[in-house]
Formats: C-alpha cells, structure tokens, sequence
C-alpha cells in the first residue's frame, strides 16, 4: 500500500474526520495518515484499542515511537496515561494490551538503526521551558542527529517568524487550533511538509502540538540520487 508515501510533498489530514479501520488483531482499530508498504510497513497511523484489547507480541524491526492521546496503554514494561511519549528502539519487542482502551498516535519504522535508546516521558509530569517567542513553551521529547521531536504549547495569540525546515516537518495538533498562512489545523491534524519547506505559524485560539524536524531529508535525498 502506498498512502501519502511521498515525502516531498506536503500531506494535511483531518483525522477526526476519517473512519477507522480495522487491523488484523481483534478490537484494535486505526486511521491510516500515510503508509509504505503492506501489513509490515512504514506507517503513521492514529490506533484505538478497544477496552479489554490486545495485540500479540511483535518485534518492532525498525522502531516504534508512540504517543498516548486518550486512556491508558500498557506493555511489559508498565502502564502510560495520556500525554506519555515511548520511543521503543529497533529490535524490540513487547505485547501491548490495554484495560480501559486507549487511541495511540503511532510510527512505525522511521528509526535510523544507529538510534537505540528507550524513551519514555511523562509529559504531564515535565516542566515547560521558553520558547523563541513569548507565548510559546517547549517541551523536548527526543533528538538525535538531524531529528527533533518536541511538545509546543501556544498561548492564544502567539506568532511565531517565517522559517524553513531542514529535513522537514511533521505535526500532530493534540490539542485547540493550529494555523499558518497555508490553512487551519483543528485538533486531530495530521500535517507533514517536505524538507525546505517555509511557513509563518501561529495559534489565535491556543493550541499543544507534537512537532518532529529533521527526519525527511534521507528520503528526500535517496529519491533525487
């Protein structure tokens, strides 16, 4: 399956606006936001696990990185409330259940193989750091190389300067609304912008977004080879 496969161009999905699908294991549903390849595959996806629901166990050859937007997922290694970022590194493995159900913002298969590190935080439990313009909090998640993900909380009326994304940028909008000169994102948008793209974002109404920079260009530059 190719869906939105193309990272040179910018992709904009309402996902509160799509139907779920299911997968192949039993109450477990998602929303496919873009998608390279069959059932093993490189993919964005927002899951929902049903109350009670379970996926058997799996190695995740090249990553897992997750996000808990509703409920509570749990694994081996404990239980993650909403606002938990997991990083689960390439090679790993576990059995993912959840008791009350849970809906999952999820990657699959974007790791650079040399990052091996487990990350989990708690982001309900982390502290704020300024931003580069008053109104904007900043709450790192993960780095490595080029790649950067963070949580960006706006206050209303915050605007932020022209820029361009080396290696691109991706967003999740969790929480109030999103804008820019291009549209505007409520919650539940899924946006992806190719690597050198610009824009001049800003949020009248106040808005939390998780933000990843810098993870297309490898793409980006195998397909101009």
């Amino acid at each position: 399956m190719q869906l939105r496969s193309d990272w040179s161009e910018r992709a904009v999905v309402d996902a509160s606006a799509m139907e779920w699908v299911e997968s192949p294991s039993a109450g477990v549903q998602r929303k496919m936001l873009e998608r390279d390849g069959d059932e093993v595959a490189r993919a964005t996806s927002i899951v929902r696990y049903a109350p009670g629901s379970h996926f058997p166990r799996h190695v995740h050859e090249m990553g897992e990185e997750l996000f808990v937007l509703e409920g509570e997922f749990c694994d081996e290694s404990g239980r993650f409330g909403p606002g938990s970022y997991i990083r689960n590194p390439p090679a790993s493995a576990h059995a993912p259940w959840s008791d009350g159900g849970c809906v999952l913002f999820v990657k699959l298969r974007y790791f650079d193989p040399i990052d091996q590190a487990r990350v989990v935080v708690h982001t309900r439990e982390e502290a704020w750091l300024p931003g580069l313009v008053p109104g904007l909090s900043v709450m790192p998640l993960h780095d490595f190389r080029t790649e950067h993900t963070a949580l960006v909380r706006w206050a209303p009326g915050t605007y932020f300067n022209p820029h361009r994304h080396y290696g691109g940028e991706e967003i999740l909008v969790v929480e109030g609304v999103f804008e820019d000169e291009h549209g505007r994102y409520p919650a539940g948008s899924w946006l992806r912008s190719p690597h050198m793209s610009q824009h001049q974002p800003f949020s009248r109404e106040g808005c939390t977004i998780l933000v990843k920079t810098g993870h297309l260009i490898a793409h980006t530059e195998d397909a101009a080879a």
